[in-house]
């Protein structure tokens, strides 16, 4: 199913009461099985987009239609992954993972099996049973995108999931969730501040203006995945300096690892 923004916009009400507008007529279509990443400068409302999606805001106006439905809340076909650890410390990374079913109440039988399926396709066979203190940072990330992933999203969305990860991590996990977009044909909707990570990752890049925020520019990703910088550094670097140049950055391209 396709996702589309319709003219959404988003004020809030300050305290001397005068409006502050967060987003503005934002208009997109989203292809099911799209990898986009939302792009731009720390208040652009990146983040309250996702949380529209996800049934956490509600817009002021305009609406996000998922095939033909008009959301109006959280929908079982649309699920959260936060930068912050979600993991729940008294439970293992199995009892983690099946959470959400459990609440769903489904049979027994169909969580083990599900759970452990979802362990297996985020890389943490063989840690069924650890705890989240014994867990590095990024294999805590993979039991949240196994645990959000077990309840069969068709629209996965992510707010800087990687965002408290060293650079390297970020990378490898990046590479990860590819291959999990891939291998389950979720729609993925992936907010960032890192301008290598939204060329390592996205099919487009939405960048949104500083607020209220707008959608500026829509750029095509067409890089061959695997995206690394040195084997094709010449469209590469254009593609980073035309989404730094977009979001009022120096022109001057990173040096790899960057954000």
């Amino acid at each position: 199913m396709d996702l589309r923004f319709e003219s959404v916009s988003k004020a809030y009400r300050r305290p001397d009461g005068s409006d502050m507008v967060a987003l503005e007529n934002i208009d997109l279509q989203v292809p099911h099985g799209e990898f986009v990443a939302l792009l731009g400068a720390s208040g652009c409302g990146k983040s309250t987009l996702l949380e529209i999606v996800a049934g956490l805001q509600a817009p002021t106006s305009g609406s996000v239609v998922l095939g033909d439905e008009r959301l109006r809340g959280p929908h079982p076909s649309v699920s959260v992954v936060f930068q912050e650890d979600s993991t729940l410390p008294w439970r293992t990374v199995l009892d983690n993972v099946a959470f959400g079913l459990q609440m769903h109440h489904v049979d027994r039988s169909t969580i083990e099996r599900t759970t452990r399926e979802m362990i297996a396709l985020v890389g943490l066979t063989g840690f069924e049973g650890a705890y989240p203190h014994q867990l590095s940072g990024g294999m805590r990330q993979r039991v949240a995108i196994a645990r959000t992933l077990v309840l069969n999203p068709q629209v996965l969305l992510m707010d800087e999931p990687f965002g408290a990860l060293d650079e390297q991590t970020r990378f490898v996990l990046g590479e990860e969730l590819l291959r999990i977009w891939r291998e389950t044909g979720a729609t993925i909707l992936f907010v960032t501040h890192s301008v290598h990570e939204a060329v390592q990752l996205a099919d487009r890049i939405v960048v949104l203006s500083p607020r209220p925020g707008r959608i500026k520019t829509v750029i095509a990703n067409d890089l061959r995945r695997p995206r690394h910088e040195l084997d094709d550094p010449v469209r590469y670097a254009a593609l980073v300096t035309e989404l730094r140049e977009a979001i009022g950055m120096t022109a001057r391209p990173p040096a790899t690892g960057a954000p």
